[in-house]
């Protein structure tokens, strides 16, 4: 038989709560402690009264430094703790704090007394509250039977005279209760049975031997040790961690403090922050590794390196937990279109990027401006791709890995745009994308960027005057949201054609955002019945934006269910890019169009470096007919502008300046022109150069005119011919083509 890292030992109730409240059994931070809810608490009296077994312990000979260890409640203990606590810390921590009567620690940092109420007559036990102190036939407070100043005769006495008082008691019942209270207090002696791990077993082991025997628990950590390391050797630093998270969760009046709409942390969330920032390493077992001081190419353990590592550690923490970087870096988040916690749908992209806004503000010292949108960037395009939502400690190890080589602030801007832009490809925008929106989960990240990009694009909710970054503040509270997610084909309009798959029904193309007021007006109307009804609120103009940043295609309250699904991803697709694109240029699609052009001004100063005329779209004006040539031409302007410094197009005007108008181009209306457009964009010079195209109408002399505005782009963009790509640059009111060698000359300048 193999050697055992365990000794069996017997213990009953009295001697274990004895043993805590000297300290010989005490609770590290290996596991977070906090207690079962009180009901539970109740449960476990019940069990021992009615004399059932309730578990064994797990204890683990200390063999850190003799300091190592938390203890149970909140009062000092007389000496440090010989054995802690592995398995069985909920039942013992809830057993002495209810024995002792002393507080426990919650979820939410805050202290409580447990109180469970006991019934002599019916031997019951419930959780103690006003009705169950007001009713004399309930102990309120078990725990005055275990007090050392109490007097158990005089207990049962005041018990009896204050329920003589409602009724009468009669002899048996009197020696029942007399029997029950008796039994109750004589709980002390409950039996125990512990195994104690051996002191040389390490922190490993522990782990592995509490998941083997407890695979319903929460499995011990790497973070969960780091942490225990910390209360060895840096105990005010856990307790600075905690402090912040216990602030983190309410606002405060009166002085700066971390809370925020966006994240209540907790401290091993905390400690990646640090740690990232100190070690620029995800994976906290090599963290674990080096905090014990030792060389992970020598396998040696030295004290002074221990020593060393942990000052980085600490000087990581106190920028970690910096109430200005904290702040202002939620600022990043706000600017990337996000507006609360219930928009983002995951913590660990959250943290990860405060990581990298750290080491970018306090090491490579990167302008705030520009980190801000930097990191904005960075939040969006992990957020709307779920970078971290699987394999999260993997994904942020190599990131990171990325950043250990870099040694300056451009450096840094260049990697983390880097990766971006490899991530935001032209198929991910038309295909991944679209195929992400293919869900029913409320909780799709795809979902919550459209919600982004509709703040960052000033968007107002659908057929509302409100904008949507307004009707998303978390500070507002009411009985009803200020905002609704409606079902744009009603579902029990869905019901009559024979769809109620929730599934179905509830696909996220299916939503959109309205006032909770004309969401209960729509009720189950047809999209057919009720859209015209809301649409009579506004101007056309104002409606076809709408309409375009809530992505429902032409003629979509018509459509069959299905295609409108279809469709409307492919839109919600393109306005999230859309929004995506303001964090690259700075502006959003109204402000762009603020900037008003006056058109008969323009026309008269003609062509130049940033404005180009062309008559037509598509149609050659001496044939009259579609011509793909036409079209090129107008693509191989528009990467030009892209390109170079940005430009203007006008469609409508000819190269003299001649008005001809779009007519001639045949569109059924501008919103079919505007669809063609970004058709041709897309296939031909890629998704994201939409991003940096904004195209919108006008009227010039009495011809109606497309105005396509180009900003500089952040990455190249090439025209597809074929099997051929070909680049396009401005020089002066020209087109000019490059040479492959030429091409990859300018790309090094301009984008590098």
């Amino acid at each position: 038989m193999s050697k055992t890292v365990f000794n069996k030992v017997d213990y009953d109730l009295d001697s274990l709560v004895m043993s805590i409240a000297i300290g010989d059994i005490g609770l590290p931070d290996i596991q977070r402690p906090f207690v079962w809810k009180n009901a539970k608490v109740r449960d476990l009296f019940d069990s021992m009264y009615k004399g059932y077994p309730v578990g064994y312990f797990l204890f683990w000979h200390n063999g850190l430094a003799a300091d190592s260890a938390r203890t149970i409640g909140t009062d000092n203990k007389q000496k440090p703790s010989r054995l802690v606590i592995v398995d069985g810390q909920q039942r013992l921590t809830s057993l002495y704090a209810v024995i002792k009567s002393v507080p426990v620690l919650r979820e939410n940092f805050e202290t409580e007394c447990i109180k469970i109420a006991f019934n002599p007559l019916e031997e019951k036990f419930e959780v103690s509250d006003a009705a169950i102190i007001r009713d004399k036939t309930f102990i309120p407070d078990i725990s005055v039977l275990w007090n050392d100043n109490t007097d158990l005769f005089e207990v049962v006495e005041n018990y009896l005279e204050g329920l003589n008082v409602s009724r009468e008691i009669t002899p048996e019942e009197n020696k029942a209760i007399k029997k029950s209270i008796s039994r109750l207090q004589g709980l002390l002696s409950f039996p125990f049975t512990a195994l104690e791990l051996l002191p040389d077993v390490n922190e490993e082991a522990v782990s592995d031997v509490f998941v083997r025997i407890n695979s319903k628990g929460t499995p011990l950590n790497q973070a969960d040790f780091i942490l225990t390391l910390m209360s060895v050797f840096w105990d005010e630093g856990r307790s600075e961690l905690e402090r912040f998270c216990r602030e983190s969760r309410k606002p405060s009046k009166d002085k700066a403090s971390p809370f925020n709409h966006f994240i209540d942390p907790s401290p091993d969330q905390l400690l990646r922050v640090a740690v990232g920032v100190a070690f620029k390493r995800a994976r906290l077992k090599y963290v674990y590794s080096i905090l014990r001081g030792k060389d992970l190419e020598t396998e040696k353990f030295s004290d002074e390196l221990r020593d060393k590592q942990f000052a980085l550690l600490k000087d990581a923490q106190s920028r970690t937990l910096n109430l200005q970087y904290w702040h202002d870096f939620m600022n990043c988040i706000r600017q990337a279109g996000f507006r609360s916690g219930k928009m983002i749908s995951s913590q660990n992209n959250l943290i990860f990027s405060y990581i990298l806004y750290l080491i970018g503000r306090t090491e490579y010292k990167v302008e705030e401006f520009a980190l801000r949108r930097l990191i904005a960037r960075w939040f969006f395009m992990s957020a709307v791709t779920g970078r971290f939502s699987s394999s999260p400690e993997s994904a942020m190890e190599f990131d990171l890995a990325q950043l250990r080589e870099v040694a300056s602030a451009e450096d840094f801007v260049k990697r983390l745009n880097h990766v971006c832009d490899i991530t935001l490809t032209n198929d991910f925008w038309n295909l991944t994308l679209p195929n992400d929106l293919a869900t029913s989960s409320p909780r799709s990240p795809s979902l919550f960027a459209y919600y982004a990009a509709l703040v960052l694009l000033d968007a107002r909710a659908l057929f509302s005057h409100s904008k949507v970054t307004d009707m998303l503040d978390p500070a507002i509270k009411a009985h009803k949201s200020a905002v609704e997610r409606h079902h744009l084909f009603p579902k029990g309009y869905l019901k009559k054609q024979g769809i109620t798959s929730v599934r179905d029904t509830n696909q996220i193309a299916n939503y959109a955002l309205v006032e909770w007021g004309d969401n209960i007006d729509i009720s189950d109307k047809s999209p057919a019945e009720y859209a015209p009804e809301m649409s009579e609120r506004f101007k056309q103009e104002r409606l076809e934006r709408m309409y375009r940043m809530h992505a429902l295609p032409s003629g979509w309250e018509h459509m069959n269910y299905r295609d409108f699904l279809e469709k409307r991803r492919e839109l919600m697709a393109k306005v999230i890019a859309e929004g995506y694109a303001t964090l690259l240029t700075g502006e959003a699609e109204e402000e762009l169009a603020k900037e008003e052009l006056d058109l008969s001004k323009v026309v008269m100063n003609g062509e130049s470096d940033d404005i180009e005329f062309k008559a037509s779209l598509r149609v050659n004006l001496h044939t009259g007919s579609k011509d793909p040539r036409i079209e090129h031409a107008v693509l191989k302007t528009l990467a030009a502008f892209l390109n170079t410094n940005g430009g203007t197009l006008l469609v409508g005007v000819s190269d003299d300046g001649t008005p001809v108008g779009i007519q001639v181009d045949g569109f059924e209306n501008d919103d079919k022109m505007s669809q063609h457009l970004v058709n041709i964009v897309k296939s031909r010079l890629g998704v994201s150069a939409m991003t940096n195209i904004h195209a919108r109408f006008d009227d010039h002399e009495d011809n109606r005119v497309m105005v396509i505005k180009c900003a500089k782009a952040p990455t190249p963009v090439f025209v597809k011919e074929g099997d051929r790509e070909r680049f396009f640059i401005r020089t002066g009111p020209a087109t000019t083509e490059l040479s492959p060698s030429q091409t990859q000359e300018y790309i090094k300048q301009r984008f590098n």
